[in-house]
């Protein structure tokens, strides 16, 4: 008897992945996000090249290596020998979303390279963790003589002062009086939230791009990450609209009139639902 197997659906083998919090499969997940550039990328072959990282960077340390010396070795191995940096030159490039090609380009942003760095600094026993600070992605980590912050792009540590100058542009305006302390915005950001803020900035290049097909496939994936975030729902509807998905715009955009009614644009979205039915309606009646 003859056996085949199908390959996944991408956007299923995504769906997997998300269910739980509980041992939250960060780097697999973000990999699968390649699928909507590459059905065919092998996600798995994405993780072995990464575990081989991870066995190389491991070879080199001796067993009673303290927090120091680890990142100092992660550091060098990381950013010298793989030859990791940000991507400057094409910053919004969506390339740079895409872990499997981060991999292979060496080039990333910060929340890309901090996501690559870290499964390699908690692999050697770090504690490490990702902080999504306002405009730039940031990496903590615990050592015995306190935290460090560090910068993706290089590996370097950021001193009070300099996080605080980089907080500046985003402090309320509106609240001139109060400041909420630094440490406040370095709290470790969960699994879950570093993956909806990889998609959401892939999101806002296909949107601002009016790239409607990619976009979409950024919301099918936010939805599932985020089921109760109706405001994904009402952008997934947007993206079908363009696409000219009418019924398929009009279930979304009505799930967010009714779940999220008191949203500030809840009434420009109610009036895109009328239009919807009042063009399926003709539609219909042409048929």
């Amino acid at each position: 008897m003859n056996f085949s197997f199908a390959p996944p659906d991408p956007l299923a083998y995504f769906d997997s992945l998300v269910q739980s919090d509980a041992g939250f499969p960060l780097l697999e997940a973000a990999a699968t996000l390649g699928h909507m550039q590459d059905p065919a990328l092998d996600v798995q072959a994405v993780l072995s090249e990464h575990d081989a990282w991870t066995a190389r960077l491991r070879a080199r340390l001796p067993a009673d290596a303290g927090h120091l010396p680890k990142l100092l070795a992660l550091n060098r191995f990381f950013y010298q020998e793989l030859g990791f940096a940000g991507n400057i030159n094409d910053y919004y490039a969506p390339s740079n979303s895409f872990v499997h090609q981060v991999m292979e380009s060496r080039r990333g942003i910060p929340i890309s390279l901090a996501l690559i760095w870290l499964e390699l600094a908690q692999a050697i026993g770090l504690d490490a963790c990702g902080v999504s600070f306002p405009g730039h992605f940031l990496i903590k980590i615990s050592m015995s003589a306190g935290q460090a912050v560090i910068d993706p792009m290089t590996g370097e540590s950021f001193s009070g002062e300099e996080l605080k100058e980089m907080l500046a542009p985003f402090r309320s305006r509106s609240r001139p009086d109060f400041e909420p302390p630094l440490g406040l915005y370095l709290q470790a950001a969960p699994a879950r939230d570093i993956l909806a803020r990889m998609l959401r900035n892939l999101k806002e290049i296909y949107k601002s791009q009016r790239q409607a097909a990619q976009w979409l496939a950024v919301q099918e994936r936010l939805v599932r990450l985020l089921p109760q975030e109706w405001s994904e729902y009402r952008d997934r509807g947007l993206a079908h609209a363009m696409l000219g998905n009418h019924a398929q715009a009009l279930d979304d955009l009505e799930c967010y009139v009714g779940r999220a009614s008191d949203g500030i644009d809840a009434e420009a979205v109610s009036g895109q639902v009328d239009q919807l039915r009042r063009q399926l309606r003709g539609r219909r009646q042409s048929n």
